[in-house]
């Protein structure tokens, strides 16, 4: 189960965007898992993808039609990645596109697949192309919810998360799904994420933004270290609502931070469901010298097996934490004498050493918390950024040593 609470919202409908949903069978008989969208004429898009070199052959044809045309559909089948396939994948994932451009009047560039699960195995055609005129038949504005469940794999439950701002005295609304658990370091956007917004926004500062929205929430996350094959998010302008735009960097800034706070809840939602997940944890790096030493640091810590471990047995082996600090690239001439680090409010570690305050039945108290910060002073400068996680537990072996199962 997942850490903490993980309610779906009542979403805002997004005018100019419906999706429907759909069972195609393709890893379990009778389960929505296949997801359409379709987007209003005059919709801006923009996208990233994973920077893995394996990168499944729906991204390779999404990146491709992106280019060429504004979308007019996306559709996302979960229960086989088409990864690691070859010349019969790329096939597939344009096949896909084509049956659904023909369903739809449109040109085959105007739709973008996507898909998530199992690498390696072929994509089960037959029952994708059959399922495509009922998720196209449940086409609705109000379709996040169902959605949500359809691209979910692994995950114990969907996540969604909604906002809305007021830009030039109109509301303008933003809503998002996302999906992932497991194989999460995303190296640019988490495994699968699609957010709408009703607002008016031309396709560059529309990738700007998803950019600058995925550097502070997806590429702040990991579960386990590894970047999947299929990462891709997406954020859509359907401009049926007021402008956004360079213009005006006020209503720019508002809804910049509303986007990040969409962002950031999705990307949180799935580190609070980390396959086995029991602990959620942040760690926080201040006093750095600057962003990229930041990261490094944050980042080492979280990847480290033994800090997962010990955050799983509730043990506060602070050792661990410094033993990752110190390995971290990039901390050149690091001064160990002038790392603080911090659990919750208790003083781990100063001066090269355990604090003089510090007793194990303190740390202890606060390793056994559902929810932990650590916080680590570098002594170094004047950056912090932070970054989520969470442990590793026995359940986590199980689920991926029992996927294919």
């Amino acid at each position: 189960m997942a850490v903490g609470q993980l309610v779906l919202p009542e979403f805002n409908a997004i005018a100019g965007l419906r999706i429907g949903t759909a069972s195609a069978g393709i890893k379990k008989t009778g389960r929505k898992d296949l997801v359409v969208f379709e987007l209003a004429e005059g919709s801006n898009s923009a996208g990233v993808f994973t920077l893995n070199a394996f990168c499944a052959a729906p991204v390779q044809v999404a990146r491709e039609h992106l280019k060429a045309t504004s979308p007019r559909y996306l559709v996302i089948n979960t229960g086989n990645a088409n990864a690691g396939t070859g010349t019969k994948g790329l096939a597939d994932a344009k096949k896909t596109c084509t049956a659904l451009a023909e369903l739809t009047q449109v040109k085959e560039q105007a739709v973008l697949p996507f898909s998530t699960g199992v690498i390696g195995e072929p994509l089960p055609m037959e029952k994708l192309l059959a399922a495509l005129p009922n998720a196209l038949d449940s086409l609705t504005e109000n379709g996040w919810a169902e959605a949500a469940t359809g691209i979910m794999t692994t995950d114990t439950l969907p996540k969604g998360a909604t906002a809305s701002c007021i830009i030039k005295g109109q509301k303008v609304a933003i809503s998002g799904i996302a999906k992932g658990a497991g194989m999460i370091k995303p190296n640019m956007a988490t495994m699968l994420g699609f957010i709408a917004t009703d607002a008016a926004i031309e396709q560059p500062l529309l990738k700007q933004l998803l950019k600058e929205a995925t550097d502070l929430s997806f590429n702040r996350i990991t579960i386990d270290g590894d970047t999947s094959t299929n990462d891709s998010c997406m954020l859509i302008a359907t401009a049926k609502s007021a402008t956004v735009s360079e213009a005006d960097l006020q209503d720019l800034a508002t809804f910049r931070q509303c986007l990040i706070s969409v962002m950031q809840a999705l990307a949180l939602s799935i580190v609070r469901d980390g396959e086995g997940a029991t602990k959620f944890v942040t760690i926080q790096v201040e006093q750095a010298l600057n962003t990229t030493e930041a990261l490094e640091a944050a980042f080492t810590v979280a990847h480290s097996p033994l800090v997962k471990t010990a955050l799983y047995a509730s043990d506060a082996n602070w050792g661990r934490i410094l033993a990752a600090v110190g390995r971290a690239p990039g901390l050149e001439n690091l001064d160990v004498e002038g790392v603080t680090v911090y659990l919750g409010e208790v003083l781990l570690v100063e001066q090269g050493g355990r604090a003089a305050s510090y007793t194990e039945e303190a740390g202890a108290a606060v390793m056994k918390q559902e929810e932990i910060t650590l916080r680590i002073l570098l002594g170094r400068g004047q950056v912090q950024e932070t970054v989520w996680t969470c442990d590793f537990s026995h359940d986590y072996v199980s689920i991926n040593a029992d996927y294919r199962s």
